[in-house]
């Protein structure tokens, strides 16, 4: 790894942390004085008055950060890290993010309907399929290498809004959305360094910085001091979209890539395994009881877990460790089986996971008593 470069990685994760770690407590303690907290109904797990705005940091932190260090890269390092591609590429994943910032605030604040919603994603998905990132292969899954442009643009798109609202709707109980996010940005950020794609590395790292902080005051925060505090739909939005686009990036064919990883799709998929079959059983489930897709239930992972008497840090714990596992097995199965075994295999644990939870929570004995 080139010297220079460690240092401009170790540098933006300290940046990103001293920027989130001083603004975080100072929204948190501005929205308590003005009572933006979030709404408190039968859905939630929270009892207390808790501020949703802590998503508000990121995106300026972020972007600050990335500027500082492109700007005195390019002053003092006397490397130019932006070509034309790269920076169509950048400037456009800036502009999906300001949109996605502006209409996750309005959210937070006064709310938002979900065709609005929707159409702001799908806008943000073809700008960013037209600068650059695109699905161009499934390596092999279901024997289907190369995409078809007419395929990989209106497929991307929908991934694009499929992990953005998988994000969101993961964001349940304290820590699990940016738990979940920091173990991928951290990995994202090592596999850019391999690469040498040290612009996405550097990106890796500065959110990686900026999430840290924010995790210990979601997770350790006590609403007595002001300093508990949640991301909201402006958080989850902009960790969903960085999310979404460093996939992508890693699953376009190149040769240096797959030389260095191959099929890295499979890797990069698999640090969002949890939040992305999580929604999709949700929506089958919605589907199936004849609810309405777009209103919200109790019927996600951590809500059974807490059924089954677990408390939310308990809860914690148990999908981190339930996403490592998928990880570590998935990363050492990639050499040995085909990638449409090893990804019908992920559907069939997580689905007979579920039966079991499910049928562990009916057997309780207060389900019984209630029955």
């Amino acid at each position: 790894m080139d010297l220079f470069y460690f240092v401009e990685v170790v540098l933006v994760f300290i940046l990103g942390w001293s920027m989130s770690a001083v603004v975080l407590p100072r929204i948190s303690l501005f929205a308590f004085r003005r009572r933006l907290f979030d709404q408190i109904n039968s859905r939630k797990i929270h009892t207390d008055p808790i501020p949703r705005l802590g998503g508000i940091a990121f995106f300026p932190c972020i972007l600050v950060v990335m500027s500082l260090v492109l700007v005195y890269n390019n002053l003092y390092g006397g490397k130019n890290m932006l070509d034309i591609d790269l920076t169509i590429c950048l400037l456009s994943l800036f502009v999906c993010l300001f949109a996605l910032y502006l209409m996750g605030m309005m959210d937070d604040l006064v709310g938002v309907c979900y065709h609005s919603k929707f159409i702001i994603q799908i806008l943000c998905g073809i700008l960013l399929v037209a600068s650059g990132f695109c699905f161009d292969s499934f390596y092999g899954l279901f024997g289907v290498y190369e995409l078809p442009f007419w395929i990989g643009i209106p497929f991307t798109v929908f991934i694009i809004m499929f992990i953005l609202n998988a994000i969101n709707l993961i964001d349940g109980i304290d820590g699990l959305a940016s738990g979940l996010s920091i173990i991928a940005f951290l990995v994202f950020g090592y596999m850019f360094a391999r690469i040498g794609w040290w612009v996405y590395a550097l990106l890796a790292f500065a959110i990686l910085g900026v999430l840290i902080p924010f995790f210990y005051y979601n997770v350790f925060g006590k609403v007595r001091n002001g300093r508990k505090i949640f991301m909201g739909d402006t958080g989850s939005l902009t960790i969903g979209l960085l999310l979404v686009v460093m996939v992508i990036r890693l699953s376009m064919m190149d040769i240096t890539k797959d030389t260095i990883f191959p099929n890295a799709i499979v890797i990069v998929f698999s640090f969002l395994m949890v939040p992305v079959l999580d929604a999709v059983r949700v929506v089958i489930h919605r589907l199936r009881e004849g609810k309405n897709l777009f209103v919200s239930d109790k019927n996600h992972i951590h809500h059974k877990l807490m059924a089954l008497g677990l408390r939310q840090h308990q809860a914690l714990v148990c999908i981190m460790g339930i996403a490592i596992v998928f990880i570590i097995v998935n990363v050492l199965s990639i050499h040995c089986v085909s990638i449409t075994t090893l990804f019908l295999t992920d559907i069939v644990i997580w689905t007979v996971m579920h039966i079991w939870i499910t049928m562990k929570i009916n057997n309780r004995p207060d389900k019984k008593q209630s029955r």
